[in-house]
């Protein structure tokens, strides 16, 4: 069978965490509705702030403190942020799951050769707390969030370096993510991209300049093999 051929072997892929691997709005949204309250402001509608998701925890804030005619000042003061990453740390897993065919996908990326790698603007420690709570962080080589690299998505150098981190080629890497940093990332990083179509972006998926855009998880696999065809016809026309 193919996924015994290690034909991915020397290939690095990158995966976004929230929006892309896991369905974290409800937890993310959760902690955002609990400050609001205790702020004595009213909670969020869940459709209304997932799509902020990607842009992190003080711009959920915002958007929170700004929907009520509060003030935003207070949205963005470090005691607030703080207490935000507190109580989502203890809540980190209470709703967000893995979204269906992740852990199946992954299994078959790894027995094909593939190193397999995050690359996520959530704090390291928080995101590595997810995936242990969610049983998914055996899969990865790495995970890499702002504070282990030296420029953030969407800067390039942010996948080039979780890339060497898990000890692949950056010349030879795919990212697999959601939303408009994922897509820049891979642009300035000069890698092929693939976007979901479910995550979280404020902006449509389909104008965010992604190589390959899919509706499902077990895509993945599918889309994959084609950029890599492409790769290896396009070298081979070089000579």
């Amino acid at each position: 069978m193919r996924m015994t051929d290690r034909d991915l072997e020397g290939w690095t892929v990158l995966f976004d965490l929230d929006g892309t691997l896991v369905d974290s709005a409800p937890d993310l949204i959760g902690t955002l509705n609990r400050l609001l309250v205790e702020e004595g402001l009213p909670p969020v509608e869940m459709e209304a702030a997932s799509t902020l998701i990607g842009s992190g925890a003080r711009a959920l804030l915002v958007h929170g403190f700004e929907a009520a005619g509060a003030d935003v000042e207070r949205a963005r003061s470090e005691a607030l942020f703080e207490r935000f990453l507190v109580d989502y740390a203890g809540h980190i897993a209470d709703g967000s799951r893995a979204f269906e065919g992740v852990v199946d996908t992954l299994e078959r990326l790894k027995a094909r050769g593939a190193v397999l790698a995050v690359a996520t603007n959530k704090r390291s420690d928080l995101s590595e707390l997810l995936l242990e709570k969610l049983r998914l962080r055996h899969h990865f080589a790495a995970v890499v969030g702002p504070d282990r690299v030296s420029a953030r998505k969407p800067s390039g150098a942010h996948l080039v370096e979780a890339v060497r981190t898990a000890g692949g080629d950056p010349a030879r890497a795919i990212m697999v993510g959601d939303a408009a940093p994922d897509a820049q990332a891979a642009r300035d990083a000069g890698m092929a991209c693939i976007l979901t179509t479910f995550g979280y972006t404020p902006v449509p998926v389909e104008d965010l300049g992604g190589d390959v855009l899919i509706d499902a998880f077990e895509d993945v696999e599918e889309a994959i093999d084609g950029l890599l065809a492409d790769f290896y016809v396009s070298r081979a026309l070089r000579g």
